[in-house]
């Protein structure tokens, strides 16, 4: 009877160990797989392959997120995008810079290139910073075409290209700060709009610096107080050639 017993407990004890050997080999056997690429199988997938989301990218929802771009053809599902903001929405921003991003009231139409002469005007002071800024844009943006002083020189006028390019400081000497605005938000003639390249502050930045060139300034001086210095006009002269009766 004890001889019994002893056996059975053996027995018992080897259980545990055979059980082990058998979840090995069928786990092992699982783990092999024709396809060299494939991963075998996974446990908890989405801790493998979390879904980090980017944005502009359709991910649909999680029944769809996997399937490839010809699975949601062929399932007649419609990409949704990002969406464009509704016309007249507008940033949160500091109340110093609510001017340069409310939408533009004017159409790119020849009536509202006139309006804009009486009805658009600069929200900017003349100050060293905002003159030098424009100097900065304007170098980069516009000296290809009008030139360094504004005379209507530059590269692309200088090789023919392009003829023709008015003086600021002759032809376009009083275009007005609302027909400049206007143009570089719609672009006029053979000019391009820059409201793709250029926000609101940054059109009327390199505005106060093609004032200067209006003037034929090109090393323009500040006060104390950072803000622009202007030569005075020159007094009238009397006609030294004139008589008296």
């Amino acid at each position: 009877m004890y001889t019994n017993l002893a056996l059975k407990t053996t027995e018992m004890n080897r259980r545990p160990y055979i059980f082990g050997i058998v979840c090995a080999i069928a786990f092992a056997l699982t783990s092999c797989k024709e396809d060299p690429n494939s991963p075998g199988v996974e446990y908890m997938p989405d801790m493998y392959r979390s879904p980090a989301l980017e944005a502009y990218v359709d991910y649909g929802n999680n029944k769809t997120m996997d399937w490839t771009e010809s699975m949601k053809q062929e399932a007649g599902r419609t990409r949704v995008l990002s969406r464009l903001p509704a016309p007249g929405t507008i940033p949160h921003v500091k109340s110093d810079m609510v001017p340069f991003v409310m939408p533009y009231a004017l159409n790119n139409t020849p009536e509202d290139y006139e309006r804009s002469a009486i009805e658009v005007k600069s929200p900017l002071l003349s100050t060293k910073k905002n003159v030098l800024r424009g100097q900065e844009i304007y170098t980069i943006m516009c000296t290809h075409c009008h030139g360094e002083a504004g005379h209507g020189d530059g590269a692309i006028s200088k090789n023919g290209l392009i003829l023709g390019i008015p003086d600021y400081a002759t032809k376009l000497k009083d275009l007005s700060v609302g027909k400049m605005f206007h143009t570089l938000t719609y672009g006029k003639g053979l000019m391009g709009q820059h409201a793709s390249q250029l926000n609101q502050l940054e059109r009327w930045q390199v505005i106060e610096w093609v004032k200067l060139l209006q003037q034929g300034i090109t090393e323009p001086e500040f006060d104390t107080n950072d803000m622009l210095k202007l030569a005075a006009a020159p007094a009238a002269t009397s006609d030294s050639t004139a008589t008296t009766n």
